[in-house]
């Protein structure tokens, strides 16, 4: 397992010489240590305008709460757990920034481990944060068809939120996005600019017909993985559109960046189809920047003759020219949504379960050109081997 990371730093478990106490605090607001107590631990009766007085004075002091001493008066522990599912991917970065700063802003600590997309890995993350005793848990769950042992979690009454995909018969709340509708607009996007002959680069694939995969996942695209779930997205386009669907045009890889050559190799394998595609569509931001950098590889011209279009509107998308058209997902927003939904549930919300689609965009730029015409392509392809057979100093 990953690091375990802290967002702040406790307090000791003793006083610190010179360090304020709650008694400091409570002399300097006028009340009581017992109702200074109760508004920095957010437990009892206290008027607002009281314990607005005293979070004044604690700051002002420079007073650090004891939190174990809190936990063992209210039973919490002002903790929250993020179990990231890859740390290296910007979208769980950027997920990860939105939920600590709204638990920040409600004076919560957060632990933050990482999955790396390994079920044993994740099974180890939340033993560790139950063992710290968090007060609710964020996940991006590894195991789609295993929900016992998340439900064992919310039976012991802990709190559980899931971001970027959801495990099949957990009722537990989830904010996704609408990885179908949102893989769909992007294909449609590419047919409309002329493109036909369109690749796909995803992950989660096995070996055999992806088309009959992909068919399988789209009796329930909500709780498949979701590389799949835009895979889903991408057939839907194709079919609805009327273009042909070809197994050849699949390609599937991992999207973790220590196979960044094998994902390259793919969009290789698809580039060398006769005639090869015109655009291909990759579905996370690792995806992307591999089929972009093969494509550049090719010898093929980005983005006349074969173009990418992307998930995630990472740096290097606007940085690069011709820029690269993506899918923009609203990773912050998940996070902080997601933080939102386990406040409101220590809060006392006791409403069914709720799954929260956010919106994303399709950022458009130069790389969605038209397709090329097939006569020119060919045109192209001679001109390239007549360059490539030429002799030297010609």
């Amino acid at each position: 397992m990953g690091l375990v990371y802290r967002a702040t730093v406790r307090a000791h478990s003793q006083p610190t010489p010179g360090r304020p106490t709650i008694e400091d605090v409570a002399a300097a607001a006028g009340v009581s240590r017992a109702t200074a107590a109760r508004a920095l631990g957010g437990y009892g009766r206290v008027s607002d305008e009281t314990r607005a007085l005293v979070r004044k004075h604690a700051q002002a002091l420079g007073y650090q709460a004891n939190r174990l001493a809190q936990g063992m008066v209210t039973g919490r522990t002002l903790t929250l757990g993020f179990v990231s599912a890859d740390m290296a991917d910007a979208f769980f970065g950027q997920t990860m920034r939105g939920f600590t700063d709204i638990a920040r802003a409600q004076d919560y600590d957060v632990i933050i481990t990482n999955s790396e997309e390994d079920p044993r890995l994740e099974r180890r993350a939340v033993e560790t944060m139950l063992q710290r005793r968090v007060d609710g848990l964020l996940l991006a769950p590894t195991e789609l068809d295993k929900p016992r042992r998340l439900e064992a979690v919310l039976a012991s009454g802990l709190p559980v939120v899931q971001i970027d995909r959801s495990v099949r018969g957990l009722a537990a709340d989830a904010v996704l996005i609408d990885n179908v509708g949102a893989a769909r607009d992007a294909v449609n996007h590419l047919i409309e600019r002329g493109h036909e002959r369109i690749g796909l680069l995803t992950a989660g694939l096995a070996d055999g017909d992806p088309i009959a995969q992909l068919d399988a996942v789209a009796t329930d695209p909500v709780h498949a993985q979701t590389p799949l779930s835009r895979a889903v997205g991408y057939l839907s386009a194709l079919r609805s559109a009327g273009l042909p669907v070809e197994a050849r045009l699949i390609a599937s890889a991992s999207s973790a960046a220590r196979y960044a050559d094998r994902a390259e190799a793919a969009v290789a394998g698809l580039l060398a189809q006769s005639p090869p595609p015109t655009a291909i569509l990759a579905v996370d931001g690792s995806l992307t920047l591999c089929a972009f950098e093969a494509v550049q590889d090719s010898g093929l011209r980005f983005p006349d003759e074969c173009t990418v279009l992307g998930f995630d509107d990472l740096d290097w998308t606007r940085i690069v020219r011709p820029r690269v058209t993506v899918v923009a997902q609203p990773a912050y927003d998940i996070g902080a949504t997601a933080a939102r939904r386990l406040l409101a549930r220590l809060a006392g919300d006791a409403s069914p379960p709720q799954t929260l689609l956010l919106e994303t965009s399709l950022v458009v730029r130069e790389s969605t050109s038209s397709a090329m015409p097939a006569a020119r392509r060919g045109a192209s392809a001679k001109a390239r081997t007549r360059a490539v057979s030429a002799p030297a100093g010609r």
